[in-house]
């Protein structure tokens, strides 16, 4: 079924600024028919790769009475591959799998018809470039939504998901993002006690997501140029936004997390040492930008996929009074007022989930989508500013018209067009 994200962007259902959907602000209530029990939330998930059924089972996990009741993907076989490896899950999790032949969809509008109906809840777990589409229009189906990050590859998908965002306010609906380290105790306790000046004034620092490489499907003969890219989305700007977006996301959130602000201005290097090989698709495999928010503050962020290398996975917040160090499960400060996190630490993947079911039960607010859409654009900055080798502020890549949608989605020729190099990539 060929169609363009940018016909979807000029659809009434899911136009650019959702001027269609307002006409559903007086909409439906949430559905809750009158025999499903509390908490018995109808589950679907838009993308059955290992993140969308890690996620429909901490969701399970987290909502007993819940039903998993749709899927859809793409490819057949991934959604085949999803309802085996949920079958041997635990009997209270794979009890309340209830998906039916009749239920599954695949294909590039699978979820369409999976939004058609009746479900409380979708996780939405493609690769990014499809997140913005599929979070427009559960907002316009009327569904509360767990969405995976990063939520956007290009400026056009940021701005998609900010006003789906603004509209699933406007019609009660929560939203929780993969951004699992918001949920995690470890990282609450740390951030609170930045707000309350234990390491002074926050005046730099520093982001890191270095480790060796992943996965990578060999292509084979009789895949097409858009089923090969979508079968190794991350190697593929247009769908992954590359592992600058993609991965290292989440440092950049807890960065803007710490400083309470969204940066000013990105510039810096990246480029592609290793992985050259046209099996890699165009993305680059290291990253080093730096950051500048308003006031000075400035943050060095560094990402790489090489083996072979050092990893390291962690934040650093440097106040004037010492320095916070974050990284799973663990936090720490360093300086004059020493303090090591020693409380408890949950499964935060399975927590976001338990804050997203507690803010449906008790009618609570509850969106992250603005914030994710913002620590996902100072990821695109990033990548801009490596990939020109110019600044790139944060004006400038908000009103960016860059749209990184094929022309169609359909199953046949899809040039992946060269690989940056800085000096000679336009910044648009």
């Amino acid at each position: 079924m060929p169609f363009s994200r940018r016909d979807l962007l000029h659809a009434a259902a899911i136009a650019p600024a959702l001027g269609a959907l307002a006409a559903a602000r007086a909409e439906r209530p949430i559905p809750k028919p009158a025999d499903r029990q509390p908490g018995a939330y109808r589950l679907g998930v838009i993308g059955c790769g290992g993140r969308g059924t890690g996620a429909a089972v901490d969701f399970l996990s987290a909502a007993p009475e819940a039903r998993l009741v749709a899927m859809a993907d793409a490819f057949p076989d991934r959604l085949a591959s999803s309802r085996s490896a949920l079958a041997g899950e635990a009997d209270t999790i794979k009890s309340r799998v209830n998906v039916t032949d009749a239920t599954c969809f695949t294909g590039f509008d699978a979820y369409k018809k999976l939004l058609a109906l009746d479900l409380d809840v979708v996780v939405l777990a493609t690769p990014p470039h499809f997140r913005p589409i599929h979070f427009a229009a559960a907002v316009a189906a009327g569904k509360h939504c767990f969405i995976e990050k990063p939520v956007a590859v290009d400026p056009a998908g940021v701005r998609m998901v900010i006003d789906a965002g603004k509209l699933a306010d406007e019609k009660n609906l929560r939203v929780v993002c993969g951004t699992q380290r918001r949920h995690q105790p470890s990282y609450l306790t740390a951030m609170a006690k930045i707000r309350e000046g234990a390491i002074g004034r926050v005046v730099s620092g520093s982001c890191y997501w270095n480790q060796g490489g992943l996965w990578m499907n060999e292509r084979k003969p009789e895949w097409s140029d858009m089923e090969w890219q979508l079968r190794n989305w991350l190697y593929f700007t247009w769908l992954s936004g590359d592992h600058i977006v993609e991965q290292h996301v989440h440092n950049l959130d807890v960065m803007n997390w710490a400083i309470g602000s969204n940066p000013i201005r990105a510039s810096g290097s990246g480029g592609r040492q290793v992985r050259t090989s046209p099996a890699y698709g165009h993305v680059f495999d290291h990253f080093a930008i730096e950051y500048e928010y308003e006031g000075g503050v400035t943050i060095t962020s560094m990402c790489r996929q090489i083996e072979g290398c050092d990893s390291r996975v962690e934040e650093v917040i440097v106040g004037t009074e010492g320095r916070m160090i974050l990284a799973p499960g663990r936090a720490r400060i360093e300086g004059k007022n020493p303090w090591k996190y020693a409380g408890d630490d949950v499964n935060p993947y399975e927590q976001e989930h338990r804050d997203l079911v507690a803010a449906i039960a008790n009618n609570q607010p509850m969106n992250e989508s603005r914030r994710i859409a913002e620590s996902t654009l100072t990821a695109i900055m990033g990548r801009l500013a490596a990939y020109t080798g110019k600044a790139v502020t944060w004006d400038k890549a908000m009103a960016s018209t860059l749209d990184l949608s094929p022309k169609t989605y359909e199953f046949g020729p899809l040039p992946i067009g060269d690989v940056a190099m800085p000096g000679r990539t336009a910044l648009t």
